[in-house]
């Protein structure tokens, strides 16, 4: 056995590993951003579309050198042990070179010194790039992160992992707008057991409008005897034009058009419904068309914007929290059992 060829594929064999091991990185700047800037006269991203294009020809350069090495550690090992051990050594190295090439020392070194070169191999594959389209380019294949997305979780996903490129309120508006056209009416409104109401038969004196000035809200639905009968809304602001000195009845000083939605019905297509309407107050009813809950526009704005808007009215910000609460003890009897 000779010393040169066992040399020779020693060192043909590192080479192999080394060549193998290296894995050009692409730019992690996306596609459509490298674009956006390279229009906006930015250098740098003009160079990295030239990268990105050119990283096909690097890889296809990569393969051929992969080929060339195995073709020649095959000869120095039929050289070094003969054919018969030549042929099983080389069968070897070409079953685990690759397991080999990606062991974590060896990848480190591989990817160092493929970095140390790249821009020297970048301007040979543009200066010879007519021999590099002959053999052809080969697609990379990169991490899953520069793929699209395939749903709404994953785009969610995507934000949250933005880091400072969007603040905070940013983040909240693009995550609550995905889930707006699916969220129901009910996940918002204002529950059953926390709403005021006004008889329609009630004067509207001025106890009266200091009581309901002093109830924090608005707006009122009229009711006639119970809240499954809604006949009108209140308006507060509007109460301040009356003359005090002559008490008029809720009846009388509401707005006879009532508005229902039903508890099921998307966000979405609530809007839609404010916006067609005009109107600020819905009432949100069951299947059994009985009154479970109010919906105003601002429920649906703060919903679709993730954070709260505050109404001088409003005495509370969260009022699905006052009802859990139960302020007004439904069905708290002394002796009550869960089941």
């Amino acid at each position: 056995m000779s010393n040169l060829p066992l040399l020779m594929l020693i060192v043909s064999f590192i080479l192999l590993v080394l060549v193998a091991g290296a894995r050009p990185d692409r730019s992690k700047v996306s596609q459509f951003e490298r674009e956006r800037r390279a229009a906006g006269g930015d250098r740098q991203a003009k160079e990295l579309i030239k990268r990105e294009v050119l990283l096909g020809y690097i890889l296809s350069l990569q393969r051929v050198k992969v080929a060339l090495l195995l073709v020649l550690t095959v000869i120095f090992a039929v050289m070094a042990f003969g054919w018969v051990l030549g042929i099983m050594v080389a069968t070897v190295v070409a079953v685990e070179y690759g397991a080999i090439a990606r062991l974590g020392p060896l990848q480190k070194l591989a990817q160092r010194i493929y970095l140390k070169s790249e821009n020297f191999t970048l301007k040979q594959v543009e200066k010879f790039s007519a021999v590099f389209k002959f053999l052809g380019s080969v697609t990379p294949d990169f991490d899953d992160e520069f793929r699209r997305l395939d749903s709404r979780e994953e785009l969610q996903h995507l934000v949250d992992q933005s880091s400072d490129i969007l603040t905070p309120d940013e983040k909240k508006l693009i995550v609550h707008s995905l889930s707006f056209g699916t969220q129901a009416v009910n996940t918002v409104m204002t529950p059953r057991g926390v709403i005021e109401s006004i008889n329609r038969t009630e004067f509207l004196g001025p106890l009266t409008l200091d009581e309901l000035h002093q109830k924090g809200h608005s707006r009122l639905p009229v009711i006639d005897g119970d809240i499954d009968h809604v006949i009108g809304i209140l308006h507060l602001q509007s109460l301040l034009a009356l003359d005090i000195k002559r008490s008029v009845t809720a009846e009388k000083a509401m707005e006879p058009r009532v508005y229902y939605i039903r508890q099921d019905q998307t966000l979405q297509h609530a809007l839609a419904a404010f916006l067609r309407t005009h109107h600020h107050l819905f009432i949100v009813v069951n299947e059994f068309r009985e009154t479970v809950g109010l919906l105003t526009l601002e429920d649906v704005i703060e919903a679709l914007l993730g954070r709260k808007i505050i109404d001088e009215f409003d005495a509370h910000d969260d009022l699905r929290a006052v009802a859990l609460r139960n302020i007004n003890h439904n069905n708290h009897p002394k002796g009550l059992e869960n089941v």
